[in-house]
C-alpha cells in the first residue's frame, strides 16, 4: 500500500511479504524505488528523501502492543537502506494500514493502536478513526506542508528520550563546542544537532531552494555532524542519516522557535515529527542555541510551535517538576494513495 503519512510518502509492506533474508529484502526496495538515481525515474520513489520511504508491519507478540514498525529509509541516489532512525510522519500511516490490513481489529469509532518502533525500541499510540468499523481517511484536520484536510490522527510518545543515544543528552551537557560554535546535542525521539542559525551564517528564514544552493553552509554544518555522531554514541555517521542538523532562530509566525532542518544533507522541506519534538525539547535546555530564542510558555504541559519552510508543527511537550519531558504527542494526518502489486 502506499500512502501519505504526515509529510512523507512511501510504501507500507506487511513484513511476511518481504524477503526474510536483509540483503535480499533491501535489494528488493531499491529496486521498487528506483535507487540509487537522482530521479528514482525506474521505481515509485519520487526523488525525494521524503518520498523514498518504507514501513515494515507485522502483528506484535509483545504485551500491550499491537504492531511492530520498522522504518527504512531508501536513499535516492546511493545504493542504501538504512534503518538508523525513526520516522514519525511515516508512522502516521501505520495505525490505517494496520487496520485496513486486518492485524488490528477496530473499535467503535476511534481505534487506538499501539505501535512498537523497532528502530528504537519507543511505543507510540496512534487513534484512527474508524467510524462504522471502517478507517476513514476524510476529515477536518490540517498539518503544514500537506495541501487540503484529512482525519486527524493524533500520535502520543512516552519514553522518548535518548531512545537512540542513550539519554536525552548524549553528553551530558546542555550545551557543547564543536569547531568554536555552540551546540545542543540532543535525543527526544530523533538525534538532532541544534545550532543557532546565524553561526551558520544564515538568517534561518531562508527557503530551502536557496539553503540547498548554500554549498558552503552546508560543508561547515557537515563538518559538525560527523564529529557529533561519536559524542552522541551513534559512531561514524558519514553513511548514516543521522544526526539531523537544526538551525534555529528566533520564530517569527506565532510559534515557540524557527527552524531550518537538514536531513542531513538536503534540507527540509519541512520537518520530521520526532525531529520537531526533539527542537521543541531544546527550547527547554537552559543555556541551549534554541533556548537562547526561543518564546516558550509557562505550565507543565507547553504547545511549542516549531516553524519550518512550509508552516508551523505543534508540539506538545509535557514535563515534571524537574522541567525534565515525561512525553510528547502531536497530531497527524494520512490518506491512502494506492494499493496493489509493486515490481522490482
Amino acid at each position: 500500500m502506499w500512502m501519505r503519512g504526515g509529510t512523507s510518502k512511501g510504501g507500507y509492506f506487511l513484513k511476511d511479504d518481504l524477503p526474510a533474508d536483509t540483503a535480499e529484502r533491501d535489494a528488493f526496495l531499491l529496486r521498487v524505488m528506483g535507487s540509487p538515481d537522482p530521479r528514482q525515474i525506474d521505481g515509485m520513489g519520487g526523488a525525494d528523501p521524503l518520498t523514498s520511504k518504507v514501513a515494515v508491519v507485522s502483528r506484535s507478540e509483545r504485551p500491550g502492543v499491537d504492531v511492530d514498525y520498522l522504518f527504512l529509509q531508501v536513499f535516492v541516489d546511493q545504493a542504501i537502506v538504512t534503518d538508523a532512525q525513526n520516522c514519525g510522519n511515516i508512522l502516521a500511516g501505520i495505525g490505517p494500514f494496520a487496520i485496513e490490513r486486518g492485524l488490528v481489529a477496530p473499535t467503535c469509532d476511534v481505534t487506538r493502536v499501539a505501535i512498537f518502533m523497532e528502530n528504537t525500541g519507543q511505543v507510540a499510540v496512534a487513534s484512527v478513526a474508524t467510524p462504522g468499523g471502517m478507517v476513514t481517511y476524510e476529515g477536518e484536520a490540517a498539518i503544514s506542508g500537506v495541501p487540503g484536510t484529512a482525519a486527524p490522527i493524533p500520535l502520543a510518545f512516552r519514553d522518548t528520550a535518548g531512545s537512540s543515544c542513550g539519554a536525552l543528552l548524549p553528553t551530558g551537557n546542555g550545551v557543547d563546542e564543536i569547531d568554536g560554535v555552540a551546540v545542543t546535542m540532543i535525543d527526544n525521539g530523533m538525534p538532532c544537532v541544534v545550532i543557532a542559525a546565524e553561526d551558520m551564517g544564515i538568517s534561518g528564514y531562508e527557503d530551502r531552494d536557496t539553503l540547498d544552493a548554500d554549498d558552503a553552509m552546508k560543508a561547515k554544518v557537515e563538518a559538525i555532524r560527523l564529529q557529533a555522531g561519536p559524542l552522541m554514541n551513534l559512531g561514524d555517521v558519514s553513511a548514516k542519516s543521522v544526526p539531523k542538523m537544526m538551525l534555529v532562530a528566533a520564530p517569527r509566525e506565532g510559534g515557540a522557535i524557527a527552524v531550518r532542518s537538514l536531513i542531513p544533507h538536503r534540507v527540509h522541506a519541512s520537518i520530521g515529527v520526532l525531529g520537531a519534538v526533539s527542537v521543541a525539547t531544546a527550547c527547554l535546555i537552559e543555556g541551549s542555541p534554541a533556548a537562547k530564542v526561543a518564546a516558550v510558555p509557562d505550565g507543565l504541559t507547553k504547545t511549542l510551535g516549531v516553524e519550518h519552510p512550509t508552516g508551523v508543527t505543534e508540539c506538545v511537550v509535557t514535563v515534571d517538576e524537574n522541567g525534565q519531558p515525561v512525553e510528547a504527542g502531536m497530531l497527524r494526518t494520512a490518506r491512502k494513495l494506492m494499493d496493489g502489486e509493486v515490481f522490482a
